[in-house]
């Protein structure tokens, strides 16, 4: 999909206009076409991604805004050739790890200048995502709470209440399955689905700081504390926790087993939240609560995967793209899309207003008051890329076939010392 902003733009609220008339004012040369590729495919990032770039467009009289948006899936693949043939001046990716094939690679600009220059203010605390070598090579637009969005109609049908132990989540879990649903759904298709129960169950049964120490590939995966986690986890799926056959549908194509009741609970992050009141539950029927504690005295570690804007190291309009990723990250702009009715997540500007929603702010609470162990980006961010595709193919093989655990572990074993 490819939209050229200019003329016809959607005019803009009154007050977008007079947040944006500084920064207008500001980068009032700003000329020629600012060419932006972004990944966000589905309906409501989508609409939010349209109109940052037609409120950008109509700030800058003399600037054309050139928007592709492309499958979220298929950029993970496509991203690389992208930035390396006619490159654009900006796009979505994610932080941490992720960013590091492309940083090494020459591919992504260095703009620690902007940062230094005061471009981001406000943004101090998550600057460290962006980090490496000491320098800074993109911005945080967005971040997300994960946790377990359940279907609280059902928890007070079955006289459950959310628990805050491992041994409660199993006590509710038995209840469930005894009522002939499952207590989770989960999509595993796309095999990351299954990195988050490994993070949540790792994090919780050993610690944050050696669930990082994994991810550094500090320890083996035969370790028994590693093999601890699978014990947990294995009791879930003994028990019948999860709906069958996850391994056939993505994680949108989960989502009608809780919709329709078969299954109770999602881990997952906010981002579903949408997609859930979108198929007909309301708040009445929805709740949320944090990742239970299995291993006591251990501070709760949490994923809150961090989105992305970037330069292009080969992009042509450096100045427009400076400018964009300002407008972005400025308070007024951070608060209205990461609202309820755009993308239904976080502000990264701590000078921005968190929307009064009901999981926004359960989610900016448990992150700021209860999330003392540290925030992690998510399997497939905090691990090396290669290390993390071979390590979910080996957590999703793990849900289906749980006897073949060994195996799993001796083969992440061999890929760790290889690619470490």
């Amino acid at each position: 999909m490819r939209s050229i902003f200019k003329t016809g733009a959607a005019a803009l609220a009154a007050t977008t206009m007079l947040a944006g008339m500084a920064q207008a004012d500001a980068h009032a040369a700003l000329s020629g076409t600012l060419r932006i590729v972004s990944d966000m495919s589905n309906p409501g990032p989508r609409a939010t991604m349209e109109m940052l770039a037609a409120e950008f467009d109509e700030m800058h009289p003399d600037l054309a805004v050139e928007l592709t948006i492309v499958d979220r899936e298929a950029w993970k693949t496509q991203i690389r050739n992208v930035l390396s043939a006619d490159p654009p001046d900006v796009v979505n990716w994610y932080a941490a790890n992720r960013m590091g094939p492309y940083v090494d690679a020459g591919l992504f600009m260095d703009i620690t200048e902007w940062w230094d220059a005061g471009d981001y203010a406000g943004l101090e605390s998550v600057r460290g995502a962006l980090t490496q070598d000491g320098r800074q090579w993109g911005i945080p637009y967005t971040y997300y709470q994960w946790g377990v969005y359940y279907r609280e109609d059902i928890f007070n049908e079955l006289g459950l209440s959310e628990p805050a132990t491992w041994e409660e989540e199993l006590a509710n879990c038995q209840v469930i399955v005894d009522s002939g649903r499952a207590c989770y759904t989960i999509g595993t298709r796309f095999l990351w689905t299954a990195g988050g129960w490994f993070d949540y169950l790792n994090m919780r049964t050993n610690g944050f700081d050696f669930h990082m120490e994994l991810a550094r590939g500090e320890v083996p995966w035969t370790d028994d504390r590693v093999r601890q986690t699978f014990a947990n986890w294995r009791q879930l799926i003994d028990m019948g926790g999860f709906i069958a056959d996850h391994q056939n549908y993505s994680w949108q194509e989960a989502l009608p087993f809780m919709i329709n009741g078969e299954a109770t609970a999602y881990l997952m992050g906010n981002f579903a939240v949408d997609q859930l009141r979108n198929g007909g539950l309301t708040d009445d029927q929805l709740d949320f609560y944090q990742f239970p504690i299995i291993t006591e005295g251990l501070p709760q570690g949490e994923d809150a995967p961090t989105d992305t804007f970037h330069v292009a190291s080969g992009a042509q309009n450096v100045a427009a793209a400076r400018a964009f990723l300002q407008y972005v990250t400025s308070p007024e702009v951070q608060t209205r899309i990461n609202g309820p009715d755009n993308l239904g997540q976080l502000p990264v500007n701590a000078n921005s207003s968190v929307a009064d929603d009901e999981f926004l702010q359960q989610g900016f609470a448990m992150l700021s008051q209860n999330a003392q162990g540290g925030i992690a980006q998510f399997f497939d961010r905090d691990w090396p890329a290669e290390m993390a595709s071979i390590g979910m193919e080996g957590l999703q093989e793990f849900m289906v076939f749980p006897d073949n655990l060994d195996d799993i572990l001796e083969r992440l074993e061999a890929a760790r010392q290889r690619i470490y």
